[in-house]
């Protein structure tokens, strides 16, 4: 109205800097915990307080009503809020904020079950319950907390052991056991993990048991390209003491195998068909390399590959 005069923005201005700097000043002293600082920032709210009153008086005085005087009064009662705050112990703040920090410390707990950090979890659960008294709370938490941690283990468990059931298919049993002292290492709560370098250790005997049988088998019988190939996987299975009873079998297979090979040399080399010829030659020098056998190809066998090469028949 026309006869009213309103607060000068100057002051109100004035009031808010007070404020701000009060404020902060009693940020410092909360933070450092320092009589120091906590002096200080008790002066600076005495000066703040002393001079509210002053300020509204004379905008009263100056015929300053309604919504100045309403601002000044919001000043007024921010002020002594902050006064308010800083005459309480740290105990009795801690009170006061007790409510909002559960909920920070519920939230910081959910985040950390989100990216399955178990322990540190744990550790704040522990602080829920002993320093803000929220047991039932820090109970509930404990119990998502293991049941999410077994749940993340069994899947975890159960795709390792995929993967090194894959690994003894293949017959990688290096890679295998390697698999399984991890999963021990890592998992050495889980019952499933327990018997795991047995398991590729019984796979492995297993596997070598049906090479002697094959092998056997494929001498017995005569075929002798497939007993020398599985004599060759199997010399990878068998120590010096297990390859003993098989010494005899295997020399009768060597040998027939070679003498095999030299008639097959031999017939190629006849019928001038050089590019078999150089296959197998190539074969006995690198399966018998110490025969005479072989010592005879090497010295005819560069002929035979230009042979071949050129694809002369003559």
């Amino acid at each position: 109205m026309s006869g009213e005069r309103t607060l000068p923005y100057w002051t109100i201005g004035l009031y808010a800097v007070l404020i701000v700097a009060s404020a902060a000043v009693i940020a410092v002293g909360i933070n450092h915990a320092d009589r120091v600082m906590q002096s200080t920032a008790g002066i600076a709210l005495a000066i703040a307080l002393c001079t509210m009153p002053i300020g509204v008086r004379l905008a009263m005085r100056s015929g300053s009503t309604g919504g100045a005087s309403h601002d000044v009064n919001a000043l007024v009662g921010a002020v002594r809020h902050l006064a308010d705050e800083q005459s309480l112990s740290d105990d009795a703040r801690r009170v006061l904020n007790r409510r909002r920090e559960r909920d920070l410390l519920r939230k910081a707990i959910e985040e950390d079950i989100a990216v399955e950090d178990w322990d540190a979890a744990m550790v704040l659960v522990k602080e829920l319950a002993e320093r803000f008294g929220y047991r039932s709370d820090a109970e509930e938490f404990r119990t998502r907390i293991e049941t999410a941690r077994y749940q993340m283990v069994e899947r975890r468990v159960e795709e390792g052991i995929r993967a090194l059931d894959s690994l003894i298919v293949q017959l990688r049993w290096t890679e295998a056991s390697a698999e399984a002292a991890r999963l021990s290492r890592l998992y050495p709560d889980s019952p499933r993990v327990e018997g795991l370098r047995h398991r590729v250790e019984t796979a492995r005997q297993r596997y070598k048991a049906e090479l002697e049988r094959r092998f056997l088998t494929a001498s017995e019988s005569g075929d002798v390209e497939e007993a020398l190939e599985l004599l060759k996987e199997l010399d990878g299975y068998l120590s010096e003491s297990e390859a003993e009873p098989y010494r005899e079998v295997a020399r009768g297979v060597i040998g027939r195998a070679r003498e095999n090979l030299g008639v097959q040399f031999k017939l190629a080399v006849q019928d001038r068909q050089w590019a078999t010829a150089a296959i197998v030659g190539d074969r006995i020098i690198r399966e018998f390399p110490n025969t005479r056998m072989a010592a005879e190809i090497r010295e005819m066998i560069d002929g035979i590959r230009q042979r071949a090469a050129m694809g002369v028949s003559a």
